[in-house]
């Protein structure tokens, strides 16, 4: 991806391979991809809930991943309002009970045991109406055959089916053929039954996994894994599975054939593989009804919802109406405009302004609709594959040295040598994306060293946050409505339209909230009276001193908020704007978010006002080749910077818990923060150079962030997106293609909507925003109309 990207930022002096190049290639691409991933399900089968109980494999020895789709982990909770009313049913031998044993554990959440061995067991869920049974019938004769009659002649019927048996028949028989020749026969007498019972719920034949042969007792020893291949293929045609309604559940045999060895008896599998089993059963009975975010196999594509179908009627008529402007400017008869005799030039139509606007906006709309439909099909459409996540310090150190090592090699001169100019925020945005996309794609967050290092780059993003709109109002004055909606329309549009086609509330995507909030509350605070800008102040201390009384006043608010939860969810829970900070009808989440980087923004806004403070005494030396401080201050602080980073990760490293960390991270994160500050600028050296790699991306930074939600990960970031099947390092790579290029177009596009869109003129400004408002009026009682039908 680094590579790539690379190449994609260095567009200027590459003449053959541009941006736009690479977008043409990566639609390619993407239609080839969906060729080919439809193709496939056309001929090998789309059902997931097939791949799931027949396909998998464990990534890193304990996270088990089936093939094409991601497998949810029940909480006791989950299982039993999913099994509510329901009966499911074991039947077999030794290894269906273990399986019995393992399912009834998720349910009850503590490992369970049974009370007799070879006997009928039964759990009934005190929590639920759910009943689940087990049949001991370890040999497939007649009593196996009238167990599954009694079933089928039972009042309630069984939702949920599994059956299956083997090694007692192989070891009474001794090996034989005349065993395995009875075992067929006796398979295909009970198939009616099966069938019939597959009418009225799920039913599985349990594929026999392997044995362990050399921990097998004497009294087992012709148990084989030759005789356990001989009993599969033989129930497989008996059965007809993959032909018939009874379905073919092998996933603890290819969980076993990766843990046989860890059996103890060489016969009974290990706790792990026969977990595997368990959960993957629960997935298939559960996840249709749940419909959990992290699991994706067994589930439909959700149908349309009605803010979908607006979004899709609005790209339609856009793409259409494109289209019209587009052909009418091409049509080759339209009069020429006449001359103007007495300049000799041509006038211009009074109206060009017009439909040129209109055109643009249709245009861009319609790209932004092309591309929604890539976010639809990669997360919410059963289209391409997903898969899970599992963390590796390789899987996350690896490419984090890769994509520093190539910054580095990417240095470049600044225009100027100020403290954090442009060139230099834009390098810091970019490495730290950079990190978080690794952190995310790697499942990092389940280290808590890497993630404590996140959480500081997290608020370091709001720190620059409050650095910017400080300075940016400091020094130019301007309060006006024109640049609020411009900033306020550049970070949210992308996330409003997601939360239209993904059907997503606003919060779920808890950065752009976060960062709009507190450029709501910078604002608020120096455009309220007495506006308090650069050129007012002057050399005045009490206006200066007005400025900090500001943000003290921004600190206590914060405090009051922090510590009253009360009071914080009474506000933030008020209508309208309770819509904006819940997620299922839950403020949790935005209490968290807010609160753990609740000063970020203040610290940043401070650091700007003493920033430029000192800029206007001149009591730093910025120019090129000039050390930030006299020698004297540099260095003791530059050794104090770096210390206060080994202090941090030393401390960091030694957290025990996420909460406890939580607990202090907003006291100390603006620590590691200043001290990068002051590395990264007090040398001339550092502070005149930037790495144009990383950039190029912290351009695009805010784009990435968002996109990365649909696009590079899956399942809403807690998957992985699979666009080429068993190849990680070759899809990683395609896909990091295709979802650079998105980003890059989706921030042209809202720099094309932000300019055409909010026009500097109040009045007209006033009428849209007016126009917007009675719109989302009307979405709000369109949504509480449905809720209440």
């Amino acid at each position: 991806m680094a590579t790539l990207a690379y190449s994609l930022g260095k567009l200027e002096i590459n003449h053959y391979f541009t941006i736009k190049h690479a977008k043409f290639i990566s639609l390619f691409l993407v239609l080839v991809l969906l060729l080919l991933h439809s193709s496939y399900r056309v001929w090998n089968g789309a059902d997931s809930c097939q791949w799931l109980v027949s396909t998998g494999r464990f990534l890193g020895g304990s996270v088990w991943q089936p093939d094409g789709c991601m497998m949810h982990k029940y909480s006791s909770r989950d299982a039993s309002t999913c099994l509510a009313g329901k009966k499911v049913v074991f039947v077999g031998d030794s290894r269906i009970r273990a399986l019995f044993i393992a399912f009834i554990s998720i349910i009850a959440s503590q490992k369970q045991s049974p009370i007799k061995r070879h006997a009928d067991l039964s759990f009934k869920d005190n929590s639920s109406t759910a009943q689940v049974n087990f049949v001991w019938s370890p040999w497939t004769n007649n009593s196996m055959k009238e167990s599954l009659i009694s079933l089928s002649n039972a009042p309630v019927k069984p939702d949920a089916l599994i059956i299956g048996a083997a090694t007692w028949v192989i070891k009474d028989f001794k090996g034989s053929a005349e065993g395995l020749y009875q075992y067929k026969a006796n398979l295909t007498s009970m198939s009616a039954a099966l069938e019939g019972l597959a009418q009225h719920g799920d039913v599985y034949w349990h594929v026999q996994e392997p044995v362990n042969w050399r921990a097998l007792s004497q009294s087992r020893r012709m148990i084989t894994d030759e005789q356990i291949d001989l009993y599969n293929e033989a129930a497989a045609e008996a059965l007809s599975l993959g032909r018939s309604p009874i379905r073919s559940f092998s996933v603890s045999r290819l969980a076993a054939l990766q843990t046989v060895n860890q059996s103890s008896d060489g016969l009974h599998m290990p706790e792990s593989s026969v977990d595997v089993g368990a959960m993957a059963f629960m997935n298939s009975l559960c996840n249709r009804e749940v419909r959990p975010i992290d699991g994706s196999c067994c589930q439909d594509t959700p149908p349309f919802t009605f803010l979908q179908k607006m979004a899709l009627s609005l790209f339609l008529a856009s793409t259409l109406l494109f289209l019209l402007f587009h052909f009418v400017r091409k049509l080759p008869n339209r009069r020429p405009v006449a001359p103007d005799v007495e300049s000799l030039e041509e006038k211009k139509p009074a109206t060009a302004a017009g439909p040129l606007g209109a055109e643009a906006v249709c245009g861009a709309l319609c790209r932004m609709g092309l591309i929604m439909v890539y976010f639809y099909l990669c997360d919410r459409a059963d289209v391409f594959m997903k898969e899970q996540k599992h963390y590796s310090h390789s899987a996350f150190f690896i490419p984090l040295i890769n994509v520093f090592v190539l910054g580095l090699f990417c240095c470049e001169s600044t225009k100027e040598t100020r403290v954090l100019n442009r060139e230099q925020t834009d390098e810091w945005k970019g490495w730290m994306q950079l990190v978080i996309l690794i952190y995310h794609i790697s499942g990092a967050s389940a280290f808590l060293p890497v993630y404590m290092h996140v959480r500081v780059l997290v608020a370091a993003y709001l720190f620059q946050t409050g650095y910017g709109h400080f300075s940016f109002f400091w020094l130019k004055g301007d309060f006006g409505l024109y640049r609020v909606c411009q900033v306020l329309f550049r970070l949210n549009f992308l996330v409003l339209v997601l939360c239209a086609v993904m059907d997503r509330p606003y919060q779920f995507y808890y950065f752009v909230p976060l960062v709009s909030f507190w450029f709501v509350v910078i604002y608020l605070a120096l455009a309220a009276w007495p506006q308090i800008v650069q050129k007012k102040a002057n050399n005045s201390v009490l206006w200066h001193l007005g400025v900090l009384l500001k943000l003290l006043g921004v600190v206590l608010l914060i405090c009051l908020y922090a510590y009253s939860q009360g009071l914080f969810e009474s506000s933030f829970t008020a209508w309208p704007f309770s819509g904006l900070f819940q997620v299922n009808g839950n403020i949790h989440e935005w209490w968290f978010r807010w609160k753990l980087d609740r000063f970020a923004v203040v610290q940043g806004m401070l650091f700007a006002f003493l920033y430029l403070l000192l800029q206007k005494k001149q009591a730093l030396s910025e120019a090129r080749g000039d050390a930030l401080f006299s020698a004297k201050v540099s260095l003791p602080l530059l050794l104090l910077s770096a210390l206060s980073f080994i202090t941090y990760s030393v401390w960091a490293s030694s957290c025990r818990t996420k909460a406890q960390c939580n607990e202090i991270h907003p006291y100390i994160a603006a620590v590691p923060i200043l001290a990068f500050i002051l590395i990264r600028n007090i040398p001339s050296s550092a502070r005149s150079v930037y790495s144009s790699f990383f950039a190029w991306f912290g351009k695009i930074s805010l784009e990435l962030f968002i996109c990365q939600y649909h696009i590079w990960l899956a399942a809403d970031t807690k998957g992985i997106l699979v666009l080429i099947p068993g190849n990680p390092a070759l899809n990683v790579l395609l896909s990091s293609f295709i979802f650079v290029c998105v980003a890059h177009e989706i921030s042209l596009i809202t720099n094309v909507l932000a300019q055409l869109l909010i026009p500097k003129d109040t009045v007209a400004l006033l009428k849209r925003l007016a126009a917007v408002g009675l719109l989302a009026l009307l979405l709000v009682a369109r949504g509480h109309a449905t809720s209440g039908a």
